[in-house]
Formats: structure tokens, sequence, C-alpha cells
């Protein structure tokens, strides 16, 4: 993915680095500001912010789904990376932003000297020329909150703390789960990280076979923050990481779950599932020495839900 070194790109092995015990160990995001306070949010609206992402990042696609459900393509312009990385890391044919080829040229707008990885999504203050953050957690709170008439209200206060409960559950357990499988240098590490898989997905079964979202009948943003991991599950981690245990169709709730949150309105043009097959069965000398790309499998994700989206009651604004 790259790492700017006192303001210079130096490209690296894509690999992520490994602990000792040859489990994956994933890097901190370095760019952690917030969105304009209320007071300077006269310039809030159309162009203000602008979104670095990649169509087969799953930290990314959260984002993109926030953006989606709140209405927000006007007031955030996106540039997308191609599939694969290249030797400059994340690279861009068309960036309406600032024109660049690669991303590393938008981390040196940071500050001199920046030294960190060049990661997406990053998202940009236009008006005040600054990188406000690179963390996709980050991101998905403030932008539901920065925009409290936009869309669905995201995390309603009474339930926070529920959401935040299964943030950290799925997060550890599948959206980085999956990393930890993927990513592994060991056998034993390979079979923590896959049984922590689908331990949580056992959970979330559970969890979905008594409510049509996380959280009772309203989509929240633990919603989006899983989704991206169940929209790669079958196409890519269970093959190319070696989460095979079962698939996604395997579980009834959880499936009809996603295909759920699929329907909703502008969420399947996030989605790329053959993007998705390309980038994680890209040429790797530790999981697809040849990058050879599958060709299957082939899921209908447009089969209807066991609810109509429109039966689902989204959180007032």
């Amino acid at each position: 993915m790259g790492l700017m070194l006192e303001g210079v790109y130096r490209p690296e092995d894509p690999a992520p680095g490994s602990a000792d015990d040859g489990s994956f160990q994933r890097a901190k995001s370095t760019v952690r500001n917030w969105i304009a306070p209320s007071d300077n949010r006269s310039k809030l609206g159309r162009g203000r912010y602008h979104l670095y992402a990649a169509w087969n990042c799953p930290w990314a696609h959260r984002v993109l789904l926030v953006r989606a459900v709140k209405g927000l393509s006007a007031e955030i312009g996106v540039s997308y990376a191609l599939p694969r990385r290249t030797e400059d890391g994340w690279v861009y044919d068309d960036d309406p932003a600032f024109g660049v080829r690669a991303l590393h040229e938008v981390y040196a707008r940071i500050r001199p000297g920046y030294t960190g990885r060049v990661t997406v999504p990053l998202l940009w203050d236009m008006a005040e020329d600054r990188g406000v953050s690179n963390e996709s957690a980050d991101l998905v709170r403030m932008l539901d909150a920065a925009f409290p008439d936009r869309g669905p209200n995201l995390a309603p206060a009474a339930l926070v703390a529920d959401i935040d409960a299964w943030n950290k559950d799925i997060y550890a357990g599948l959206n980085n789960g999956v990393y930890r499988a993927g990513f592994a240098r060991t056998q034993d590490a390979y079979e923590a990280g896959c049984r922590d898989v689908f331990a949580t997905l056992n959970r979330i079964e559970d969890r979905l076979s008594a409510s049509p979202y996380l959280c009772g009948d309203t989509l929240t943003e633990a919603d989006l923050r899983l989704f991206p991991t169940l929209a790669r599950f079958d196409v890519a981690y269970h093959g190319a990481f070696k989460c095979n245990i079962r698939r996604l169709v395997d579980y009834p709730a959880t499936w009809a779950y996603a295909r759920r949150i699929y329907a909703l309105p502008e969420v399947a043009d996030t989605v790329r599932f053959d993007v998705y097959k390309a980038g994680y069965y890209s040429p790797s000398p530790q999981r697809n020495p040849l990058g050879i790309v599958p060709l299957g499998p082939e899921i209908d994700w447009s089969l209807p839900a066991d609810v109509a989206p429109d039966t689902v009651r989204l959180a007032d604004a």
C-alpha cells in the first residue's frame, strides 16, 4: 500500500506486517482530525468535502454507504482508485479534486514531512485545504452527525451503546478477522482468525434470526460497518482468504439481511463484485502467486429478502 517517510513516498511489499507468532497486525490510522466545527459550517455543502476511495476497499465502502443512504453525493465528491495498486500505491485515472495520479500526492499535502501509510478512505476538506481523517470508523460517525437533516439518523442516542457493542465485536471477529485469517503466516494464526470469523457470524445469525437489523428494526451505523464484509465474503474472503468453513449464503437470516441492505436505494451502486475478485485475487507471493482470478461463484443478490426494504423503519433525522 506504500508508505510516506518524512514526506517522501516509498513503495513497499503490499503484504501487511505480522507479529512474531505469524498473526496479522493492522497499522493504526494516522490522520485523525474531525469535520469542521459547527461554527465554521457556513461553507458546508456542495463540494466542501472530497473522498478518496477504492471500490475494493471495505473500509472505504463503509463511508460510501453513509454517503449513499444519507443522499450526500452532491455534497461529497469521490475519486475512485483503479482496482489494483501499483508501485505508486492507489492510483487514479480521474481525480476531480486535485488532478493527481497517485494517492500519495494527496497525502503529501497533509503536512510537510508527513509519515504514515497511504490508505483509503481519506476525506479532504476542500474549503480549509486539510486532510480530515483516514479512519473509516470516525468518518462514518462524523458524516452522519454533520448532516443531521439528511437521510436517516444512523446513531440514535438510545441505540449508541448497542451500536458500539456490535461495532467492537464485529470489527475484532469479522471485519478484521478475515484479514487475520487471510494474512496469517502460520497455521495456528490462520486457524485462530478463521474460527473467530465464524464464531462472530454465528452470533450475528442468532441476532438476525430475531431482528431485521442488528439493533432492532432500525438501520444503523453498525449495519453499514458490517455490510462491506458480507458483500465480499463469498466472492473473495471464502476463497482468497481461506475463510471457507461456511459461506454467507449458508446463514439464512444473515444472507436475507445482506440482500435487504443491498436493496436499499443507492446501496447497490456502492458494490462491485467483479472488482472485489480482481483485487483480492491479485498476484501475491503468499496467497495467489499466479494471480488467477476465479470465474465464480455466481450469486444472485437481487433475490427478494424475507422482509421488504420499505417495511423496515429508518430512524428519523
